[in-house]
């Protein structure tokens, strides 16, 4: 007896698998995040993120230029100010590091790429939370979507396209839709981190930014336990007005992706982040890995779970590669 189905059939030779594979990448999917530092005269390179920087101004543009010319589809950018307070006022400043780095960017390759804003105040604040506090040094939801509005507006009018609701705050998707329809910019994006866990696989990042964190993020990210959770947060987002939901971290939280995604009917994200970045080079670096094969498994494997883009540190080399 021999087996009648013979699954191997299609997989015999590479043209064969690439005309038969569920799932391809294009550069048009891949967005960079980008870290732009205020006072940087060049760009500072991250032990922990290898061939990652925090950026000049000038460097930062090289970089969003290089990012176009590949057909990334976006860029996220970040901004370290010189200085920070309680309420991270530098984030309202329209000449605060991150509404200055969008203003050049948009002028740069606003019309090649999407230019898109985190819009947080961890980087800005003195105590490194996502959210200003109240007497008992808890973040407070509420007075911080005040706070969201204004930095809304001020991304907004440095010329963001997109804005990236980070800071997982109850109520935020509703409070900034209605700050920027009401001042008529009604064109602007919202991406909510829909589904945002409280993960250690952020650690790289922390150095990225030059987190000022004391404690932890608990209290309003999501435990990593819990998938039910992460499908509320995404329904609660979509109906407040998101056009785009987001999971993030990306790999550990593939069965979240898959549930947003198979309800969704906007477009579902995936943040490849910092600590995945960092494991994979760490491991290429010593000779564990086929890098170029493993980077491109991890994305296929997030685009494969239902993420119509994803956020990765590689967006630029990848999309080389497939271009």
């Amino acid at each position: 007896m021999h087996p009648v189905v013979r699954p191997r059939r299609l997989r015999q030779s590479p043209a064969l698998r690439r005309l038969t594979a569920e799932t391809r990448l294009h550069p048009a999917e891949l967005i960079l995040p980008l870290f732009v530092r205020e006072g940087a005269s060049e760009p500072r390179p991250l032990a922990s993120m290898p061939g990652v920087a925090q950026h000049s101004l000038d460097s930062l543009k090289r970089a969003a230029v290089e990012a176009a010319e590949a057909g990334v589809g976006g860029v996220m950018l970040f901004g370290i100010p010189e200085n920070r307070d309680a309420i991270g006022s530098a984030a309202t400043d329209p000449d605060g590091i991150l509404n200055v780095a969008t203003r050049a960017l948009a002028a740069e390759v606003g019309d090649a790429l999407v230019v898109q804003t985190d819009l947080c105040l961890d980087e800005f604040t003195d105590h490194g939370h996502c959210g200003v506090l109240d007497a008992e040094g808890h973040v407070d939801n509420d007075a911080t979507l005040l706070r969201y509005r204004d930095m809304a507006l001020a991304q907004a009018e440095a010329g963001s396209q997109l804005l990236g609701l980070s800071g997982m705050m109850d109520g935020q998707v509703a409070a900034v839709r209605d700050a920027l329809d009401a001042a008529g910019r009604t064109d602007v994006v919202i991406m909510a981190y829909s589904a945002k866990y409280a993960s250690g696989f952020y650690g790289p990042f922390r150095e990225a930014v030059d987190s000022q964190l004391s404690g932890d993020r608990r209290a309003y990210q999501q435990d990593p336990a819990n998938r039910r959770e992460g499908l509320r947060e995404a329904r609660l987002d979509l109906e407040e007005g998101a056009d785009i939901l987001m999971v993030k971290p990306a790999l550990s939280y593939l069965d979240v992706l898959s549930d947003v995604a198979a309800f969704s009917d906007v477009p579902v994200w995936a943040y490849q982040v910092s600590g995945e970045y960092a494991m994979v080079e760490a491991a290429a670096a010593n000779g564990w890995i086929d890098r170029e094969r493993v980077i491109e498994e991890t994305l296929i494997g997030v685009r494969r779970a239902g993420a119509d883009a994803v956020l990765t540190y590689w967006a630029t080399e990848v999309a080389g590669w497939l271009r």
